[in-house]
């Protein structure tokens, strides 16, 4: 309900009770004349003229502020707080080092005063704080969801474990099969006589086993003659 136009509005995450989208109004400000007197006070090495120069740079501050509260913060359109982003790092620095002055634009206007170096930062914190805030908004949704992974998790467990039991089972059985079986076969053929080559020839035919040399490498079996 505003002719103003803020220049950057953020969507964040989350919205508001009604569902409505919720924006952060970010305006761009650059007190020029204020800012250059300062600087020449500066090079100049004019005390007075830096005091001068530091007031009157203060005071555009603040109008600026009070200029972004009353446009563009419209809770609950909006968040309840702006931010003033100041484009030139020397101009951030020359309003941030007096915290009296930051406590003040917090405390009156809602205003968070950011430079180039700073800006980023604060968006990546303001959206992690809201991020927290929907999860701690369903955390009992978070909840039941750990809750039902958890049973998920111990049905499976159950189901390995039956698993894990008959495999062991089987092992066992077939290290009775093997084990305890082939024992019992070899102590039968240890009765058998074994027959001379001629007999054995005579009985089952003759196999032959061909077998290729190579220094590099150890023998290989390359064919298999078997009787028929």
């Amino acid at each position: 309900n505003s002719n103003d136009h803020v220049e950057f509005a953020i969507k964040l995450p989350g919205k508001d009770d009604n569902g409505k989208e919720v924006y952060l109004p970010i305006d761009a400000k650059f007190p020029q004349e204020n800012y250059v007197r300062l600087q020449t006070a500066y090079d100049e090495g004019d005390v007075a003229g830096i005091e001068l120069a530091n007031r009157a740079l203060v005071q555009s501050i603040k109008k600026f502020a009070k200029d972004i509260r009353d446009k563009y913060i419209d809770p609950p359109n909006t968040t309840d707080f702006g931010i003033m982003f100041l484009p030139i790092e020397g101009l951030f620095s020359e309003v941030v080092r007096q915290p009296e002055v930051v406590a003040l634009l917090q405390r009156e206007y809602k205003i968070i005063v950011t430079g180039p170096t700073t800006l980023a930062a604060m968006l990546n914190s303001l959206q992690m704080g809201f991020k927290t805030l929907a999860i701690q908004k369903r955390s009992s949704e978070v909840w039941q969801i750990l809750g039902a992974v958890k049973t998920e998790f111990g049905k499976f467990g159950g189901v390995l474990e039956k698993a894990q039991k008959k495999i062991n089972e089987a092992n066992k059985e077939l290290d009775s099969l093997v084990g305890t079986r082939t024992r019992i076969m070899l102590s039968k053929l240890k009765k058998v006589e074994e027959l001379p080559t001629e007999e054995s020839v005579e009985l089952l035919g003759e196999s032959t086993i061909e077998i290729e040399e190579d220094e590099n490498y150890p023998p290989r079996v390359i064919r298999v003659l078997l009787p028929p």
